[in-house]
């Protein structure tokens, strides 16, 4: 699917967005016992519902089908009774929802974070169908808000941190980290008919899709100006929300401070490429972590 990772790192965000599950904080040392239940719950939610949208040979239609119920028996698990999640007869995920209904019950999680994550696995089943490429950024953000910024905001609730500055902050983190992915990830989507690009941005810089599906040769320079701007202002984001790390309390703000860390790395290394790739994925490696556990004390 597509959300941010930091694939190759042990940093686990806890604004993550909800593809690339590896990097999910479910055994996170940072994270406090009493609350792995409950993060453990949404990650295996969210980790489903992405394989519903994106694995196997479905057909559109089933994935959606599958989908919407999906997205019914999480209203049923919302519901305000311990038994919620065991005396629904049609129930195909009980092992999914007994624990997040149980820990939607706890920590009252807010339920429409619960069901936008839903509702962006079903826009990206919709828009690999029809091969949609974005029109604009402010398309790709709108995304964002649906496929990323709800995971950062249900942490952000676990956290007992919701005042309407911090989850601005949020937002922006965890927006930064998904248009970072759409943009280490060029060589791994395009492939695959998926497009994130914006179209305003190509024609801005007189190149098309196409330029980049061939790795046309004449184009290099203004394909690798589209790279360097969409980094940039991912860049923006990420140090718009950065302010965030001294808001979240103990060491989920000292993690935090990591997945900061790890995205603006992710960018060091496309620029470092320079800015090519739709030619080659970079990630993060261990021999980053020295550098960005120092810049983390820092901030």
């Amino acid at each position: 699917m597509t959300n941010p990772s930091f694939n190759g790192s042990d940093a686990v965000p806890l604004g993550s967005s909800v593809g690339h599950y590896e990097n999910f904080p479910v055994a996170s040392w940072l994270c406090p016992p009493a609350l792995r239940p409950a993060v453990a719950a949404i990650y295996h939610f969210a980790r489903t519902a992405d394989d519903i949208a994106d694995e196997g040979d479905a057909s559109t239609e089933q994935r959606l089908a599958d989908l919407a119920a999906y997205r019914a028996e999480l209203h049923h698990a919302l519901q305000p009774t311990s038994r919620a999640t065991l005396d629904m007869p049609t129930a195909r995920w009980p092992g999914i929802f007994m624990p997040l209904g149980a820990a939607a019950r706890r920590h009252a999680l807010p339920a429409q974070c619960l069901h936008d994550l839903i509702s962006a696995f079903e826009q990206d089943t919709r828009h690999t169908a029809t091969h949609h490429r974005p029109a604009d950024t402010p398309e790709l953000l709108a995304y964002c808000r649906l496929s990323a910024n709800p995971v950062g905001r249900l942490l952000l609730h676990l956290y007992g941190v919701r005042d309407e500055v911090s989850l601005q902050q949020s937002d922006q983190i965890c927006s930064a980290l998904q248009l970072i992915n759409f943009w280490q990830d060029l060589s791994v989507d395009l492939p695959r008919q998926r497009c994130y690009l914006p179209a305003d941005t190509l024609a801005r810089h007189g190149v098309t899709v196409e330029d980049f599906e061939t790795d046309r040769p004449s184009r290099l320079a203004a394909m690798q100006a589209v790279v360097a701007e969409l980094c940039a202002h991912a860049r923006g984001l990420m140090q718009q929300g950065a302010p965030l790390v001294h808001r979240v309390p103990g060491r989920a703000g000292w993690e935090l401070r990591l997945v900061v860390q790890g995205g603006l790395r992710i960018l060091d290394r496309i620029a470092a490429q320079p800015h090519l790739s739709w030619q080659q994925r970079v990630t993060i490696h261990k021999t980053d972590l020295p550098l960005m556990a120092w810049r983390a004390l820092w901030m």
